[in-house]
C-alpha cells in the first residue's frame, strides 16, 4: 500500500496577512493550492490512499473541495496540530488504523503543488530499495552556518550540500515509531523542521532521491507569484520531469 500524507494545517503567518485565506486555500490557475497538490497524488497510478491534516476550522471546507474536484483517494481528513510535525503525526495515526505498518507513506506539504510523477515514483522505489527516501535538489548557492545570524560559523563545501524538499517517505510503522520516540522528550517538536530531521535525530540514515527544482514550497507572497508563473508555463509547455 502506498499512502500520501498531506499536511496542510498551517495558517501562513509568513505571508504577512497579504491574503485573506491560509495559503493552502488560495486559488491559483483556477484551483486552490491544496487541490493542485492533491490532484498530483490522486492521478498517480501508484498512490492508493491519501490522508490530509488541515486546520480544524477548514476541515468541512476541505471536504467540500474534495467532493467538488472528484478526489476519490482521500480516506480521511484529520485536524492539524500546533506544528507541521504534529499535523503529520495526527495523519499518520489515522493511517495506522486502516493500514499495514509496512505500507509506504509519502509525507508531503499541501503547499508544494509542483511535484512530478517521476519524483513520486522515485520516492516509492527508494523506500522499497533503501527503507527511506528524502527528496532533495543540489544547492546552487553557498550555504552559511551561523549561530547568531550575524557571524559565520561554518561554510560547507557547496557540492556536498542539498536542499530537502518533499515527499519524504518511509514505512508507516517506522516513521510512527520515530515520532513516538521523539515525543517522549520533545512533545512540541522543537527544532524538528521536517521528517528527515526527525529521523536523523534518532541516528537513522535516510536515502536521497533527486527532486525537481520547480517543486517550491509556498511560504511567502513572492512564492505565490512564482507558483502562478510556473503553472502558466506548464500550461503552455508541459511539466518538467
Amino acid at each position: 500500500m502506498n499512502i500520501a500524507i498531506i499536511f496542510a494545517g498551517g495558517r501562513g503567518e509568513r505571508l504577512n496577512n497579504s491574503f485573506d485565506l491560509p495559503k493552502q486555500f488560495l486559488k491559483i490557475d483556477g484551483k486552490e493550492i491544496l487541490i493542485h497538490t492533491l490532484l498530483k497524488f490522486e492521478k498517480h497510478a501508484e498512490i492508493d490512499k491519501i490522508y490530509i491534516a488541515v486546520l480544524k476550522e477548514y476541515m468541512e471546507f476541505t471536504h467540500v473541495l474534495i467532493e467538488k474536484y472528484g478526489i476519490e483517494k482521500v480516506c480521511k481528513v484529520v485536524e492539524g496540530g500546533s506544528s507541521a510535525q504534529e499535523s503529520i503525526y495526527n495523519a499518520l495515526l489515522a493511517a495506522r488504523v486502516e493500514n499495514n505498518p509496512d505500507s509506504i507513506v509519502l509525507i508531503h506539504d499541501g503547499v508544494r503543488p509542483v511535484i512530478t510523477d517521476r519524483v513520486i515514483s522515485d520516492n516509492i522505489s527508494g523506500v522499497k530499495s533503501h527503507g527511506t527516501a528524502v527528496t532533495v535538489v543540489p544547492c546552487y548557492e553557498t550555504i552559511i552556518e551561523s549561530k547568531d545570524g550575524r557571524s559565520t560559523n561554518h561554510v560547507p563545501i557547496r557540492k556536498e550540500t542539498f536542499k530537502a524538499q518533499a515527499p519524504q517517505s518511509f514505512r508507516l510503522g517506522e516513521i510512527l515509531e520515530a515520532h513516538e520516540e521523539i515525543r517522549k522528550n520533545n512533545n512540541s517538536y522543537q527544532d524538528i523542521v521536517d521528517s528527515c530531521t526527525l529521523f536523523n535525530k534518532l541516528g537513522r540514515d535516510t536515502h536521497l532521491v533527486a527532486g525537481n527544482f520547480g517543486n517550491i514550497k509556498v511560504t511567502t507572497p513572492e512564492d505565490v507569484y512564482i507558483l502562478r508563473g510556473i503553472l502558466e508555463y506548464q500550461n503552455e509547455y508541459g511539466e518538467e520531469n
